[in-house]
């Protein structure tokens, strides 16, 4: 197994607010607030929540850009929080960042050539002054621009262009760490697939190690080795790739997993989803004990007062880090539901649950549709009891079907 490079303990930040004439201290804003993981060198960890969850204050802690309120934090055996002057300077050499937006991260005045070589003017003993310009065109050509438009400026380039010259520049140094904040959000579709996939290339040719940052689910299933999932500054889940997406405890987590859009046509509409009552509270205010309680269906008074630790829950497998004093879990897989079947049990594997009560997604959707009612036929027996998270893969039959009598009926209309 491989050693960890970037072990973060109970990282906090929080924000003075101030009032008053005499600017006083009124209150703390909590953006991070008890912070732990571990990054695997080789590895790639997405964080994932939703806005204002503290996943970009995270970011620029783990970059030292920001300076933590209490914590550690250890970058390949060094206490990075204890480095000062020249010490940490070398330091940032090892952990770069690639900022959310392509646009205002580079200065519309400089040269591509200025923006991707200013860590050699930084730190000069890295490449010689001589070898500077080959040196940023070696690094365009690596990224997939054209070297030769090393003097062209920002404004000159496309949204995906822009986020690959950030990119060079996080690499120019070689670092062993990048943090990624949001690096595909700006960007079309389908220049998100080409940026990840350079991303995923570099990582193999480079032996990067990355923090990737996102709110887009399935981006970070795709990049992801493990997955950490933030909700108001505090960090409910982590666990590998299929322990998050198929094996989930946490309710928050479900309740995101839900919400991803089906891209199978003949499933939309009829898978259900987990709304979630209420809006996320103030990080002024969070709420004490569990901070998911207010929009939480299994809340009970023990959620009102204690914090759920942050350990290892059973999950039918090895089990994996969940903060949750009731965790459910689901075992989710891409075999359809057959509704003929009693009780509504799948002809495969399926959504089961391996807590007692009823099986599968649907279970736990019955017992959120009590709760936060998501349909007049909530207590409706026949109902289908489970679900998957994954669309279906094995009906071609029905859909070459549809096909054909759409086909037919469009033939009928001279269409």
């Amino acid at each position: 197994m491989a050693e960890p490079i970037l072990v973060a303990k109970d990282l906090v930040k929080h924000y003075p607010i101030k009032g008053g004439i005499l600017r006083t201290t009124t209150g703390q804003v909590k953006a991070v607030d008890g912070v732990s993981f571990e990054l695997l060198k080789g590895e790639t960890l997405g964080i994932v929540g939703e806005s204002g969850c503290g996943k970009s204050t995270l970011g620029r802690l783990l970059m030292r850009l920001e300076e933590p309120t209490s914590g550690t934090l250890d970058f390949d055996g060094i206490d990075m929080y204890a480095q000062k002057g020249a010490a940490m300077r070398k330091l940032r050499r090892d952990i770069q960042i690639v900022f959310q937006d392509p646009y205002t991260s580079l200065n519309p005045r400089k040269t591509v050539g200025d923006i991707v070589g200013e860590p050699f003017d930084i730190h000069p003993d890295v490449v010689p002054k001589s070898g500077r310009r080959k040196a940023v065109q070696d690094l365009l050509d690596l990224v997939g621009l054209n070297p030769e438009h090393i003097n062209r400026y920002p404004h000159q380039f496309s949204g995906g262009q822009r986020q690959r010259i950030g990119i060079a520049r996080g690499i120019a140094l070689n670092p062993k760490v990048l943090i990624c904040d949001e690096p595909v959000s700006a960007l079309d579709v389908s220049v998100q697939a080409q940026v990840v996939n350079l991303m995923e290339k570099l990582q193999t040719e480079l032996g990067l190690s990355y923090i990737f940052i996102a709110h887009d689910l399935s981006v970070v299933r795709h990049i992801s080795d493990r997955v950490g999932v933030m909700y108001l500054g505090k960090m409910v889940e982590l666990g590998t790739e299929d322990e998050i997406y198929e094996r989930t405890t946490h309710p928050y987590t479900q309740a995101l997993m839900s919400a991803v859009p089906v891209p199978d046509p003949t499933l939309r509409g009829k898978r259900e989803q987990i709304v979630l009552q209420g809006d996320v509270p103030s990080p002024a205010n969070p709420p004490a004990g569990c901070r998911f309680h207010t929009r939480c269906w299994k809340m009970q008074e023990i959620c009102k007062t204690e914090v759920p630790e942050f350990i290892d829950r059973p999950d039918g497998f090895q089990g994996h880090r969940s903060a949750c004093h009731f965790p459910e879990v689901l075992v989710a897989t891409g075999a359809e539901v057959d509704s003929d079947l009693p009780g509504g049990t799948s002809s495969g594997d399926g959504a089961t649950r391996a807590s007692e009560g009823q099986g599968g997604l649907g279970g736990l959707l019955h017992k959120v549709a009590d709760k936060v009612g998501l349909g007049d036929d909530a207590d409706d027996p026949n109902r289908q009891s489970a679900r998957t998270f994954k669309p279906r893969t094995g009906d071609s039959d029905s859909v070459a079907d549809a096909r054909a009598a759409a086909d037919n009926a469009n033939r009928q209309q001279g269409w």
